[in-house]
C-alpha cells in the first residue's frame, strides 16, 4: 500500500510540474532521524594508554643563534651580567629563492667543441629540487589541490603557471614509479602473508576503489576500476599484465562450479601448459566459445589467471591473505585468514532485546577482545608455551554455546 501511495504521489507530481506547477514539497519532521548505528571496534582494540605530554625540545635542531642584548643606559647603575636564558622558537619560513648558475663556459679548437660546467645534482629545467618536493608533498602528502597550491605558490613569490604545476605533479616520474614497484616487489618477497582491503574512491567524478595492501614491511596503494577476483589478482601481481595459464590447478577449480559440458569441451582447444596473455585468451574464447554465457566466462577467466599466478616464479606469491572474508578474496591464495577486526563487527550487529541475551553477548565480546590483546602481545614477545595456550583459547573461545540462538549461530559461522 506504501508503495502504491508513493507511486500515485509521484505520478501527481509529474502531472502539475507539465501544467507548469510545482509538486509536493519534502517536508522534514520535527524529529530528527538517528544517528545509523555504529559499528566500529575501536574501543575494544585498541588498549588504554595514560595521556603523557612529550618533550619536544630535546630532539629539535638548532638551525640559527641569535644573541638579544640590554642597553645598559636601561639598567640601573649596580646590575651585573649573569650569563644568557635559552628561548627556543620553532618558526616556518615559506620564501621563493631565485638562482642564476654562471655556468663556466670552454671552447676547444683542436675539437670544435664547447663545454659547459653542468648544473648540480637535482637541478634541471626551470625549477629547483626544493620546490618539486615541496609540491609533492603538499600535493600527495597533505591531500592540497591544485588550486590553492597554486596560490600557496604564487604568495610566496614562485613565478608558475596552473599548467607547469600540473606537469610538475603528473610527469616525469618513472623515478618514483619504478621505486614503488621495487617497493612492492620486495614487500611481497619479504612475507608468505599480507592483508588486502579496499574502500570506495572517487576519481575524476567516478566511483572506483583504494586497494590497501599491507604486511610486515609495507602498505601498498592502488585505484582499481573494481574490486572483483581478477581485481585482487591485479593488485597481488602490482599491476603486471594479466595472463591465464589451462592445467591441472585450473581444471581443479572448473571442476568445483558448474560449468555447461559445451564449455567444458570448448576449453579442451585451449593449449595446456601454455601461459597466454588477455588479449590472446580473450581471442582464443572467442574462437572456440563464441556464445560463452557471463558467468561462465567469469569461472573460466578466473579460474585460468589464479593457476596462472600461482605457477609463475618471477613474481613473489602470496601464499595467505587476510581480509574480511568477501567473496573475491576466496580461493585466491593456497590459505586465507581473517581479519579479527572485521569478524568482530558481525557480532556488535547483533540487536538481542531480552536482558539475559544482552549479557551473553557482552560476555562472549568481553572474551572476543581479551582473546584479540593476548595476539597482540604474543606478536611482541611470541613463545611456545604461549603458543599452545593461545590455540587451546582460541578453540575453547569458539566452542562456547550460550542458548542464545543469534549469537551461537554467529559462533558457528566464525
Amino acid at each position: 500500500v506504501l508503495e502504491l501511495r508513493a507511486e500515485d504521489q509521484r505520478l501527481r507530481d509529474e502531472l502539475n510540474r507539465l501544467k507548469g506547477e510545482q509538486g509536493k514539497p519534502e517536508v522534514k519532521g520535527n524529529t530528527p532521524k538517528p544517528p545509523p548505528r555504529d559499528y566500529s571496534s575501536e574501543p575494544e582494540r585498541r588498549t588504554p594508554q595514560a595521556w603523557s605530554k612529550g618533550a619536544k625540545r630535546a630532539s629539535l635542531r638548532i638551525d640559527r643563534e641569535e644573541r638579544l642584548e640590554l642597553d645598559r643606559a636601561t639598567l640601573p647603575a649596580d646590575a651585573e651580567f649573569k650569563g644568557y636564558e635559552d628561548v627556543v622558537v620553532q618558526d616556518l619560513v615559506v620564501r621563493s629563492e631565485t638562482i642564476c648558475f654562471r655556468k663556466a663556459k670552454w671552447y676547444s679548437p683542436s675539437q670544435h667543441k664547447t663545454y659547459l660546467a653542468p648544473l648540480p645534482p637535482g637541478y634541471a629545467g626551470e625549477f629547483g629540487p626544493g620546490l618539486k618536493s615541496f609540491v609533492l608533498a603538499l600535493s600527495y602528502g597533505a591531500n592540497v589541490s591544485q588550486a590553492p597550491l597554486l596560490a600557496l605558490l604564487r604568495d610566496a613569490g614562485v613565478q608558475l603557471s596552473a599548467g607547469e604545476l600540473a606537469r610538475l605533479l603528473t610527469e616525469g616520474q618513472e623515478r618514483w614509479q619504478a621505486e614503488a614497484a621495487a617497493v612492492a616487489t620486495a614487500a611481497l618477497a619479504g612475507s608468505c602473508w599480507q592483508e588486502l582491503d579496499d574502500t570506495p574512491t572517487r576519481v575524476n567524478g567516478q566511483n572506483q576503489y583504494c586497494q590497501v595492501l599491507t604486511g610486515p614491511l609495507a602498505t601498498i596503494y592502488r585505484t582499481t576500476p573494481g574490486k572483483d577476483r581478477l581485481t585482487v589478482l591485479d593488485v597481488l601481481r602490482s599491476g603486471r599484465a594479466r595472463t591465464f595459464l589451462l592445467h591441472e590447478e585450473a581444471e581443479r577449480r572448473l571442476a568445483a562450479v558448474d560449468l555447461a559440458p559445451r564449455t567444458r569441451r570448448g576449453l579442451a582447444c585451449l593449449p595446456r601448459d601454455t601461459v597466454l596473455d588477455e588479449a590472446t585468451f580473450d581471442r582464443l574464447l572467442a574462437q572456440h566459445l563464441p556464445d560463452l554465457g557471463v558467468q561462465q566466462r567469469k569461472w573460466t577467466r578466473e579460474a585460468l589467471a589464479v593457476a596462472a599466478y600461482h605457477a609463475q616464479a618471477e613474481f613473489p606469491v602470496v601464499r595467505l591473505l587476510l581480509s574480511d572474508d568477501a567473496p573475491q578474496f576466496a580461493g585466491v591464495t593456497e590459505a586465507s585468514a581473517l581479519c579479527w577486526v572485521h569478524e568482530g563487527r558481525h557480532y556488535k550487529k547483533l540487536l538481542p532485546y531480552l536482558p539475559q541475551h544482552q549479557a551473553l553477548l557482552g560476555a562472549f565480546l568481553t572474551r572476543f577482545w581479551a582473546y584479540y590483546h593476548d595476539l597482540r602481545a604474543y606478536r611482541e614477545t611470541p613463545s611456545g608455551a604461549e603458543r599452545e595456550r593461545l590455540a587451546a583459547a582460541f578453540d575453547d573461545l569458539f566452542a562456547t554455546a550460550t542458548g542464545y540462538r543469534a549469537l551461537d549461530e554467529r559462533i558457528v559461522l566464525t
